[in-house]
């Protein structure tokens, strides 16, 4: 039995007319009759009673009407389902991201990608961007948000934000009643809380070039892989630290933010997939695209 057969029955049944359900499936009405005959033949019941003027589902015919429907309904909503899978509009899409990226362009781009794609869903994975890095690698994660750069055979990198580095202060510290910027190299003293170099090299290394610019080499102090701990470390004095601009949005009592005029050097969020990406990571970038390009 090929669905064909169903689709002609169908059409049969809903009409009780051979001649109108042929003109309805655009076919001649000896094939049809022809068709459902051997319907009933495979089956091993007879679906319709037929006399000069009248056709009528039998028992066994009304029966098979109503799951055939279902049938067809099922199969429709897998045709339908699958061009939408295809299509990246259906299914899952696992996304990485370092913390101090949900301060930023992140929740834009989820907004956005929700809103066009609703059918997709989501899983959120907060990550280093070395574990990002090994996920992708294992197809853990589908796509990720990094501190570049990203310089990996088989993993592709864009740049969807940047930003300027500002430093955090203890409330209590001599220049946190200051103006809004102060000079880097008045905290050539200070203890720095740095974010491993290990985790995000690209940032440790544009904050210790930020210091060299300054005049001198920070002393690291502690160390915190997220950011929302070096800021609370911050607040706890344990030392200052250089963090993204977007940190600000992280309000945390006992901190300060100040601006650098020495902060031309911009940090970056960066997008990274698997070469030969998904329809749905393709269209996870197309959103990306369109929603990113930001600067602070």
């Amino acid at each position: 039995m090929e669905l064909r057969h169903l689709r002609y029955f169908i059409a049969v049944a809903e009409e009780l007319n051979f001649t109108r359900a042929a003109e309805k499936l655009h076919m001649a009405q000896p094939p049809l009759s022809q068709q459902i005959q051997h319907l009933e033949a495979e089956l091993g019941f007879q679906l319709f009673r037929r006399t000069k003027r009248t056709v009528q589902l039998t028992a066994a015919g009304q029966v098979f009407f109503e799951e055939a429907q279902k049938i067809l309904l099922q199969v429709d909503r897998a045709i339908q389902l699958g061009k939408q899978t295809s299509r990246g509009e259906l299914g899952q899409l696992t996304v990485g991201f370092v913390s101090s990226a949900a301060h930023n362009i992140v929740p834009a781009i989820l907004q956005a990608f929700r809103t066009r794609y609703p059918a997709v869903c989501l899983e959120l994975h907060e990550l280093t961007t070395n574990e990002q890095l090994q996920r992708l690698r294992e197809g853990r994660i589908d796509i990720g948000f990094v501190r570049p750069p990203i310089e990996e055979d088989g993993i592709n990198s864009e740049i969807v934000f940047r930003e300027p580095l500002i430093v955090a202060l203890p409330e209590t510290h001599y220049l946190a009643d200051s103006r809004a910027v102060v000079e880097l190299r008045s905290l050539s003293a200070e203890t720095f809380i740095l974010f491993p170099r290990s985790q995000a090299p690209g940032l440790y290394d544009a904050i210790v070039s930020l210091c060299l610019q300054a005049g001198f080499s920070p002393i690291a102090g502690q160390e915190a892989i997220q950011m929302q701990t070096i800021i609370s470390l911050v607040a706890a004095e344990m030392g200052v630290a250089i963090v993204p601009a977007s940190m600000q949005n992280f309000q945390r009592s006992g901190v300060v933010y100040k601006s650098l005029p020495e902060s031309t050097c911009m940090v970056a969020i960066a997008l990274i997939w698997r070469n030969s990406p998904t329809q749905a990571v393709q269209r996870f970038l197309e959103v990306a695209r369109q929603s990113g390009g930001f600067e602070i």
